[in-house]
């Protein structure tokens, strides 16, 4: 697939290796990847568990650090970002949502989602008012002063990108939002994402799931730490059986 020009790019990877070290053989997770993201694109990364697609978005998102290969970010190169700078970018260019929701559990849901705000420097009364209309748009108004452990599931991933978009990030990672949920909390995340997109958020997806990934416009099949395939999704039907086959024929 042709990339897209420099200036349209958010996300650009070149050559991105890592390799697992624990007591066992080393894990190549990742195998030289190359990877353009364009602004105002939603990318799904699909493939079995083991593929490596979680950790190709925590190099994304610099919650890892390659062993070799370059990322760039909004036409920065992120070579010499050092970790602290990396947690700025991931507060407020970057926003993440995790299988497991990662949620302060001693925290109400109000200030789960006004934190990050907060700490990127946003006004407390501008931090208030970007949650209530988050919550709102989450189906979440009146859970403000409840606890994670009070919600379902499906409520506390909703949670979750509601902290994740807060400080109106660039980029919208989200590594298997739906992994831990009911089919029926996995339609509504399915929905939420594709509202988010339609207004512009920039989202790269990590699913296993084929009818997550049919609500992006585009594709990565990844295996054995590569991309085998990368297809745009926007002239076929969303949900159809079509998708389904393409991106299960690696499982």
């Amino acid at each position: 697939m042709p990339s897209p020009d420099d200036e349209e790019l958010l996300l650009r990877a070149e050559g991105l290796v890592k390799t697992h070290h624990g007591q066992g053989v080393p894990v190549h997770a990742v195998r030289g990847v190359d990877l353009c993201v364009a602004r105002g694109e939603f990318l799904a990364i699909t493939g079995p568990s083991g593929a490596g697609k979680s950790t190709l978005l925590h190099l994304l998102g610099g919650l890892q650090r390659p062993d070799t290969g370059t990322l760039w970010l909004g036409g920065e190169c992120t070579d010499g970002y050092s970790e602290a700078r990396w947690a700025v970018q991931r507060r407020t260019r970057i926003g993440i949502v995790f299988q497991f929701f990662n949620l302060v559990s001693d925290m109400s849901v109000a200030d789960n989602v006004e934190l990050p705000a907060l700490l990127g420097g946003t006004a407390p009364r501008q931090a208030r008012s970007r949650r209530e209309e988050l919550l709102a748009e989450l189906h979440l108004t009146g859970k403000e002063r409840g606890m994670p452990g009070e919600l379902s599931g499906g409520e506390q991933q909703r949670v979750a990108l509601a902290r994740a978009l807060v400080n109106q990030p660039d980029l919208l990672l989200a590594d298997e939002p739906a992994g831990s949920l009911d089919s029926r909390a996995t339609r509504e995340v399915m929905r939420l994402l594709s509202r988010i997109h339609e207004r512009g958020q920039t989202i790269v997806l990590v699913t296993h799931d084929a009818r997550l990934a049919s609500s992006a416009d585009r594709v990565i099949s990844f295996f054995d730490g590569r991309i085998v395939d990368d297809s745009r999704l926007d002239d076929m039907p969303k949900g159809s059986t079509g998708i389904a086959n393409s991106l299960g024929h690696h499982k």
